[in-house]
């Protein structure tokens, strides 16, 4: 294995927010390689989140973003453990960005599990249909429906939306950062978007 040089060091970690020896320890085991060594930091972080995701998180703040055009806004609750995470730079950017990315990308939903079940039923009914329309085989539909469906949700669900300043990362991987590197649980409690006239 090649030496791993600080400029690719920083390079990751600039590129992650994670720290030196992290990312140190990434290429190390990666053979050097950048992209394998951000989804072997991704997945580090995965297991920390998952970790703390069972801990309370009844500390926070409320967050709102209203447009240049003062036509729509969004208001945020987002949860942190403690009242210091709360109050740092991080966990208000953070708020910051969710509550600008909830006003430009309209969710109705915060997760998959929160969709009614007959919004799903009207959905899956409404692609039956076009598919038929299309000449799609009955014996494909149901496939094709799921994949229709996890679609639905990447365009409704909060946490499944492609974040609106990386189209690579979905609101939930933002969560999931943020928690491996403040080392708290942070939840999304509840949101609300609001328009003009509607």
């Amino acid at each position: 294995m090649a030496d791993i040089s600080a400029a690719i060091v920083k390079e990751l970690r600039e590129r992650t927010g994670s720290g030196m020896m992290d990312c140190k320890a990434a290429l190390a085991e990666t053979g050097g390689d950048m992209e394998k060594a951000i989804d072997y930091l991704r997945e580090k972080g995965l297991a920390k989140a998952a970790k703390k995701a069972a801990r309370a998180a009844s500390d926070g703040r409320i967050f709102h973003y209203v447009h240049t055009n003062f036509k729509v806004g969004a208001l945020l609750e987002l949860n942190s453990e403690t009242d210091f995470v709360a109050k740092t730079d991080e966990f208000n950017t953070l708020g910051h960005e969710l509550a600008m990315h909830i006003t430009a990308a309209n969710p109705l939903y915060l997760r998959p599990e929160d969709v009614p079940e007959e919004d799903l039923e009207r959905e899956r009914a409404i692609y039956r249909q076009q598919l038929l329309d299309e000449g799609k085989p009955a014996d494909r539909l149901d496939k094709i429906i799921e994949g229709k469906i996890r679609k639905f949700y990447e365009t409704t669900c909060l946490l499944d939306q492609p974040y609106i300043r990386d189209g690579d990362k979905k609101i939930n991987d933002l969560l999931v950062d943020a928690i491996a590197k403040m080392g708290e649980n942070i939840v999304i409690r509840r949101f609300a978007r609001f328009v003009i006239g509607e």
